[in-house]
């Protein structure tokens, strides 16, 4: 019997590879298109929302860094602690994953932002409900809250688009491949019809 190997297993070989490394480029990059202005737009917004009063005569930059306004006004851990991961998460792994397309760092942005996103949340309740004495939310920190919003749903529409377009490869790559073993089989029962004519008496 003669080996199944034809010209066209070469060639599907070659596009099984370019399939594959289609799929493995997939897997690090993303492509968020016209969202990527909409994210940088809210990264903008987030930075500028940080020279900006959050409570009283307290901006962002004084939340970050504790000072002595911040103690002024009653600021609390929870607004703290929404401000440092709005800055880490919302402009800083944002701009990375914009700047450097990966996939990793894309995700990294998506999962702090949406945790930051219920943090604002916990952070305008809290100034709303503390005493009388102290402010209540201030411009900045509600600017900050929204902005963190938008760009973690972005990110998420980002991230969701990338993951299907990396399920279409992998369903195409995977359909090749039950036809090229198909029309191997074929090209096997062929090949074993002519050696059976092939001998003598046949």
């Amino acid at each position: 019997m003669r080996p199944v190997t034809t010209p066209d297993n070469g060639d599907f070989e070659t596009f099984k590879g370019d399939i594959e490394a289609a799929e493995r480029r997939v897997a690090r990059e993303i492509d968020p298109g016209a969202r990527a202005l909409v994210i940088a737009i809210g990264v903008f917004v987030l930075m500028l929302s940080f020279v900006l009063p959050h409570a009283g005569d307290a901006r962002g930059l004084d939340v970050l860094t504790g000072s002595e306004a911040a103690i002024r006004e009653g600021i609390t851990l929870p607004s703290r602690v929404f401000a440092w991961l709005a800055l880490v998460f919302g402009v800083g792994f944002s701009m990375l994953a914009l700047l450097t397309r990966r996939w990793a760092l894309a995700w990294i942005a998506l999962a702090g932002s949406t945790v930051t996103s219920f943090l604002g949340l916990l952070a305008v309740w809290s100034r709303q409900t503390a005493p009388s004495a102290y402010p209540g939310p201030g411009i900045g920190l509600i600017i900050a809250w929204l902005a963190v919003i938008v760009v973690t749903y972005q990110w998420a529409r980002a991230v969701w688009a990338r993951t299907a377009l990396q399920l279409a490869a992998e369903e195409e790559r995977r359909r090749q491949v039950a036809q090229q073993q198909r029309k191997g089989l074929l090209d096997g029962l062929d090949d074993d019809r002519g050696d059976a004519d092939d001998k003598p008496g046949g």
